[in-house]
């Protein structure tokens, strides 16, 4: 970090369209470089890599508990950074985009001699995620630190979002077509869109390992030019001063979690809404290979299902003032659960062969889950806030790890919890058909357990004490105790 500002800075600035695209550049390059590895590692491992359900249940359990601790302490050492250059948050983009850029590619490395290798999977999947934290704590304390402005940050959460949204489509609509047109065995297949056919491969085949690697590489290095994009394109604003960041210790955590009553409804939010989220990227591949049968769909599905979180995503901030926060989580959980169900009558005998069940469900469900768990990250700011008014300490770095802290655990959950039912399930990545049981896990997977926990995170969304007004009297105190005390 620079040191504190000598000259005034407007905390409540009016951002520009280039910074707010600059800055929604750097959720792309995650969503590429790290959500690649969430939505089709364990597919990968337990059919390609040849590892059992069971062992890739186990290696995301221990890596994602690992980094439950990891995220608070690089919290603490990010809000006590100090680079003569590049800003606070900042540098990290660049010291560490590099080596998560590598690692990331690493873990599909297509050696014969480490595939099946328990041991290289769970190494270089640590790797990545530790690494990783060292990107996405301090890209999500960049979002408090540009503005302090309600609206602008609503704005940005949407600007930010879509973004992020088009990485999906990325992840989840063209990678596995991509990996499927670089896998061998090619068939001429119909897609499913505009009677498109295509020459798709295998891609849950053994040889299917250097298609894998090949496109993965291609999606890291762009993932690490958006990380660029980000890093020369905005400008920190709001940070702490340099007493506070002297100050700043790691029993700074548990303070915020015993004495920021938002920041656990949030904490506890973001858990239940990213578990069910990560429950169905996990699942989706298997539902669509074994429950559907038609493989051939996904990319097709998956770019209608894209639709909402790019091209409606402008609404949400209309949406927000029509009905509140609390009314905007309650609509598109809703509508989240509505989609399952599409979902899951498409799975019945009678409808797996209509792909308009597919396309309905997918774009409903998608339009739910985009919303509800892309806009819950523009509350992050205003729990900063809070913190900072309570506590009289600006730890952005620390909220941002409790908060990615329980991203991760509900990504753990939704990563694992799939894999040990598939194991229960008697599923067996080894077989092209599976038997009733494993079919049936995948349903309670990939529909019924994503619906209750949505169901749970509206009742927890029900209790955040933060209403608007709130927020923007809070902030105001923050700059006129800071302009009274000579430090903006």
């Amino acid at each position: 970090m620079d040191k504190a500002p000598t000259k005034h800075v407007d905390e409540f600035a009016k951002l520009s369209w280039r910074e707010r695209i600059c800055y929604g550049a750097g959720d792309l390059a995650q969503n590429l470089i790290f959500g690649t590895i969430g939505s089709m590692l364990l597919f990968y491992l337990t059919t390609v890599f040849g590892i059992s359900a069971a062992a890739g249940a186990t290696i995301f359990l221990i890596v994602r508990w690992i980094n439950v601790f990891w995220d608070p302490w690089v919290g603490t050492v990010v809000d006590k950074s100090h680079f003569k250059h590049g800003g606070k948050y900042r540098p990290f983009l660049i010291y560490f985009g590099i080596p998560l850029t590598i690692c990331c590619a690493l873990v599909f490395l297509p050696i014969p001699a480490v595939r099946g290798n328990v041991i290289y999977a769970f190494v270089s999947y640590l790797a990545t995620a530790l690494i990783y934290s060292f990107v996405n704590i301090p890209y999500g304390s960049l979002n408090a630190s540009l503005t302090r402005d309600n609206d602008e940050v609503s704005t940005l959460t949407t600007v930010r979002m879509t973004e992020a949204n088009i990485g999906n489509l990325l992840v989840y609509t063209f990678l596995p077509l991509f990996v499927q047109l670089a896998s061998p065995a090619k068939q001429l297949k119909n897609i499913g869109l505009f009677g498109i056919k295509l020459n798709l491969g295998n891609y849950a085949s053994p040889h299917a390992a250097g298609a894998y690697f090949k496109v993965m590489s291609i999606y890291m290095i762009i993932g690490f030019i958006m990380l660029l994009c980000t890093y020369f394109g905005v400008k920190e604003r709001v940070l702490p001063t340099a007493k506070e960041t002297a100050s700043v210790k790691f029993s700074d955590l548990w303070n915020e979690l015993i004495d920021n009553k938002p920041l656990q409804i949030l904490g506890w939010f973001f858990l239940i809404g990213f578990t069910f989220m990560f429950f169905g990227n996990t699942v989706w591949p298997f539902f669509v290979q074994y429950n559907i049968g038609h493989s051939e769909w996904m990319a097709s599905i998956n770019l209608i299902g894209s639709i909402p979180g790019i091209f409606l995503v402008f609404l949400w901030p209309i949406i927000r003032k029509k009905i509140g926060k609390k009314g905007f989580f309650y609509l598109f959980l809703i509508l989240f659960i509505v989609g399952q169900l599409i979902l899951w009558v498409w799975s019945f005998p009678a409808f797996k062969n209509s792909i308009t069940l597919g396309y309905i469900g997918r774009f409903i469900m998608q339009w739910g889950i985009t919303a509800a768990t892309g806009y819950m990250w523009s509350l992050v700011p205003e729990v900063i806030s809070y913190g900072e008014w309570h506590s009289k300490k600006r730890v952005a770095g620390i909220i941002n790890s409790i908060m990615g802290l329980f991203f991760k655990i509900g990504l753990a959950l939704g990563g694992i919890i799939p894999g040990y039912i598939n194991a229960f399930c008697h599923f067996n990545g080894n077989n092209a058909t599976q038997p009733h049981s494993a079919l049936t896990g995948i349903s309670i997977s990939m529909i019924w357990i994503p619906i209750i926990l949505a169901l749970i995170a509206m009742w927890i969304i029900s209790k955040y004490p933060l209403s608007d007004p709130e927020v923007d009297k809070i902030n105001h105190e923050i700059e006129n105790t800071r302009k009274a005390n000579g430090e903006n």
